[in-house]
């Protein structure tokens, strides 16, 4: 039976216990609930050996020092461990040792990753009886603002704890909803920010894709007129036309820009034109035609004029160069 003495307090609103053990303890009796984008379970970002290393040379030089390693305890139904508390401040937890890893590591999974065999001590606080909601919330509300950590992952858990996600994100509905969906070509192809599925090529991240529909919500004025899931349903006629009538570039992500973050944003600007150039009637089957067209005098190649491009002026050049192209197609058919 693993037996640590711990105090026993609140943070804010929340019980927590605050104690100290060798990190190679720690490292047994915990885990990292790492994002599966493959099943959804789970939440945390991807694991970095390189950052966790860094830690690990750190923490045994002299003088080095660390905050809080911060755990939670997730309700249990098989006796997996047991608080006692003295009723004086202090509680000894108590861990079957046929339980598993009965803590999960909410903010220390890189500090804490290449420990296993170091007993250096390192003072930790515990949460008591979160549930992986809670946790989930915790962990974003910590690492809202850590330096390399996927906006996507945030977003990501943001809609699966916003209660009314259409209404309050509707951008990130939608970009959800174009990678959930089986028939639109970007399902299964986000960076989420978790665990890669195995075998799948990657074209653009859940942040990328997910700002650009906000552009073209905001420049389509699309839901003035439509619910958010009638312009889900256009935005995604509008990448299945694009995977359609630009195939050989879309077929190949690392050679080419469309899928890539000007490209998705420009796309997306031409998807509004269309909107209202089309007065709403937008189907899928005018949107493979006018894709069609643009797609015979456009070079996404990474090498082609739109290299380089980046940032709001490269977005801005990039959609400059698509409009002048249906300009001049436009042109030549009066003509």
């Amino acid at each position: 039976m693993e037996s640590l003495v711990c105090q026993i307090g609140q943070s804010a609103q929340r019980p927590v216990l605050l104690g100290f053990a060798p990190a190679s303890l720690l490292h047994r009796i915990s885990m990292a609930d790492v994002l599966d984008e493959g099943t959804g379970q789970g939440y945390q970002r991807r694991f970095n050996s390189g950052h966790s290393l860094d830690f690990r040379r750190y923490i045994r030089e002299p003088g080095s020092t660390t905050i809080p390693l911060t755990f939670n305890l997730r309700p249990r139904e098989d006796g997996g461990w047991r608080l006692i508390e003295d009723g004086h401040g202090m509680a000894r937890l108590e861990i079957d040792p046929t339980a598993g890893r009965v803590m999960t590591q909410v903010d220390c999974q890189h500090r804490l990753g290449h420990l296993a065999d170091l007993d250096i001590e390192l003072p930790f606080m515990c949460y008591i009886n979160l549930t992986v909601q809670e946790e989930m919330a915790v962990f974003s509300i910590i690492n809202r603002k850590a330096k390399g950590l996927s906006r996507s992952l945030l977003d990501f858990h943001d809609a699966r704890l916003c209660e009314d996600l259409a209404n309050d994100r509707p951008e990130l509905f939608i970009a959800l909803c174009l990678s959930n969906d089986p028939a639109s070509p970007w399902c299964g192809q986000l960076d989420v920010g978790g665990n890669k599925i195995s075998g799948m090529s990657r074209k653009a991240s859940l942040r990328t894709l997910q700002k650009a529909v906000r552009r073209f919500l905001n420049h389509s004025g699309i839901l003035k007129e439509r619910t958010v899931e009638e312009a889900a349903k256009t935005v995604l006629d509008f990448w299945v036309a694009v995977s359609v009538a630009m195939h050989s570039d879309w077929s190949r992500p690392r050679g080419s820009l469309i899928a890539k973050g000007v490209g998705v944003y420009s796309l997306m600007e031409i998807a509004a034109d269309l909107w209202v150039e089309s007065r709403g009637a937008l189907t899928r089957e005018l949107l493979v035609a006018r894709l069609s067209d643009l797609a015979a005098e456009t070079d996404w190649s990474s090498d082609g004029p739109m290299k380089g491009l980046g940032g709001e002026s490269g977005v801005a050049a990039a959609v400059a160069q698509l409009r002048a192209v249906r300009a001049r197609q436009h042109i030549k058919a009066v003509a």
